[in-house]
């Protein structure tokens, strides 16, 4: 008489269930559901390391069950700073930007955007629900490297927007600024741009941001230069992502963002040669004065 099948990962178990797959007794604990019958562990296992990631026309990796890290890690950083902005003192000061202070601490041109308004959780709290609602499609479609350079690009494309305001006198160089915003409205443009590309329906992106737009116009207290920054910077840098031929996807990843950084360094200079005297009188205090001075008046 032939002794009955048993479990080749657990021989004390009797098995009468074989797998689909290679055909071997499979016990419960090591019985996974398939399309038609069930399959061993180890043939599961198998064929998930066989299975090849597809990649996007932009050259993001489409890999089911991978988590938008990145995404998260956004999110993480600002809730950290938040946190920080209550709980140490001079923190927000410290950090956010003015024209006045990107002079001195250019740092402050990247910093403001993970920065969000204290006195206001629905400030960090809508900034942050729609990075997670824009940002994991983008992450997957342009891949994690483009994404987190396009993020933090349109982050400072607003702040350098900001600056260009001042400096055509439109508003004033001392007024600081804090939030995501910019960076989310870069990823708003860059969204459009690849659902259009990929001939997806981006009517309702287009809407999205001409809704926001004319929220930061009407609104008392918004940044309309750090939104409108952020938007054209993201998306020229996605439109270079999305029109770029496949054979030359991996050099236009590092020349596009290499070009739009150069373009925003050189209106950062031009902006901070049209200062006014009394800005740049302040300029020219040691920076120990100037420091103290400007923490005196709040910036």
């Amino acid at each position: 008489m032939d002794a009955p099948p048993v479990c080749p990962r657990h021989p004390d178990r009797i098995a009468y269930v074989r797998c689909q797959r290679c055909g071997r007794p499979t016990c419960p604990d090591c019985q996974r559901p398939a399309a038609v019958g069930v399959q061993c562990v180890d043939c599961v296992r198998d064929a998930a390391r066989s299975t090849r990631d597809v990649r996007t026309r932009f050259g993001g990796l489409v890999h089911p069950g991978a988590r938008p890290v990145v995404t998260l890690a956004f999110i993480a950083l600002c809730v950290v700073a938040y946190l920080g902005q209550w709980t140490v003192d001079g923190f927000t000061t410290d950090w956010k930007y003015s024209p006045l202070r990107g002079h001195a601490e250019p740092w402050r041109f990247l910093t403001s955007a993970f920065l969000h308004s204290p006195g206001s959780i629905f400030h960090i709290v809508l900034n942050m629900v729609a990075l997670w609602t824009v940002g994991p499609y983008l992450e997957v479609q342009l891949g994690r490297v483009r994404y987190a350079t396009l993020y933090l690009l349109s982050a400072i494309g607003g702040s350098v927007v900001v600056l260009l305001v001042a400096a055509l006198g439109w508003s004033d160089w001392y007024s600081g600024v804090v939030g995501a915003s910019g960076a989310v409205f870069g990823l708003f443009g860059a969204a459009f741009v690849v659902m259009w590309r990929s001939g997806h329906p981006a009517q309702g992106m287009l809407g999205v941001i001409g809704v926001n737009m004319v929220f930061s116009f009407v609104v008392p207290g918004i940044s309309w230069q750090g939104h409108l920054g952020g938007l054209v910077t993201g998306a020229l840098l996605a439109a270079a992502y999305a029109f770029a031929p496949a054979a030359r996807r991996r050099l236009v990843a590092v020349v596009a963002p290499a070009l739009v950084a150069a373009g925003l360094a050189a209106l950062v200079g031009w902006s901070y040669g049209q200062a006014p005297a009394e800005v740049q009188q302040i300029w020219d205090l040691p920076d120990a004065v100037e420091d103290s001075l400007l923490r005196e008046w709040g910036l």
